[in-house]
């Protein structure tokens, strides 16, 4: 897997200081590429909010001033030695997702789609859409949270190896199926969060058990994000804390890594 990194914060800061009306609508949609055209030039930018507050600046001046792309573009050159033998040639960049004071985006939503893409499967999936003229790999920071090193880090990573992981596997159908790609990809790009006490991943193991192989996105929501953050789309508590079905499965894939390196 070929990768090139992409630096989009400073695109996404020039957007941030226009004033906040049409005017910064229309420039961002020629930013994007979505008006002048036949392509998407930069479709990563499709999960920024044009119309982001003040909070979504504040943000981006701290990534900026920490030298975040610098951090990331590293984080690249770690991930694709991992993937060298995929195959593929894929653009990627950094985002803010504004899950905060914005209205735009409601990250269970945005996530469930980030984590499990729908799609071409086999042959036909190596062949670029018309409206893009490169493959990108989105790799989302959300505006909810602060800025790290370690989110940054983890931000590509786990977007670099999630594009592999379903570069080798196919699309993920059903919660089981799920929980082992996302505890997979966590796995591997080093995350130590989300966590859960020994009583707690107990607990959601017996509640995600009946819905191991079920598919439907409402269902895999309330099981992957937990009862506050699924409360945002109305969705049915089920006795899980927040992030339980990632932190379950965060847990079992470096239990099983272990395992694996106790006996090899």
């Amino acid at each position: 897997m070929n990768l090139e990194y992409v630096p989009l914060l400073q695109i996404q800061r020039d957007i941030q200081a226009l004033p906040r009306d049409y005017e910064r609508f229309r420039k961002y949609l020629r930013i994007v590429g979505a008006t002048d055209s036949p392509t998407i030039e930069r479709p990563t930018l499709l999960m920024m909010n044009p119309m982001g507050k003040e909070h979504v600046t504040r943000l981006l001046d701290t990534l900026l001033a920490m030298n975040a792309e610098t951090i990331a573009a590293a984080a690249v050159r770690e991930g694709a030695r991992q993937v060298a033998d995929e195959p593929g040639d894929f653009k990627i960049g950094l985002v803010i997702a504004d899950d905060a004071g914005g209205g735009w985006t409601n990250r269970c939503d945005y996530e469930h789609t980030q984590r499990f893409p729908r799609g071409r499967t086999g042959p036909e999936a190596r062949n670029l859409p018309r409206w893009l003229k490169d493959f990108w790999i989105h790799a989302v920071l959300w505006s909810s949270e602060p800025a790290s090193e370690t989110a940054v880090r983890e931000a590509i990573l786990t977007a670099i190896y999630r594009a592999a992981y379903l570069s080798k596997h196919g699309f993920a159908a059903t919660l089981r199926d799920m929980l082992a790609q996302e505890g997979e990809v966590m796995a591997c790009a080093g995350c130590t969060e989300p966590v859960l006490s020994e009583a707690d991943l107990d607990a959601t193991r017996a509640i995600l058990e009946p819905f191991l192989d079920d598919d439907d996105k409402r269902i895999v929501i309330e099981c992957m994000f937990g009862d506050e953050p699924a409360s945002t789309l109305g969705f049915t508590p089920r006795g899980l804390r927040p992030w339980a079905g990632l932190a379950l499965a965060l847990h079992d894939a470096r239990a099983q890594r272990l395992s694996q390196s106790a006996y090899s």
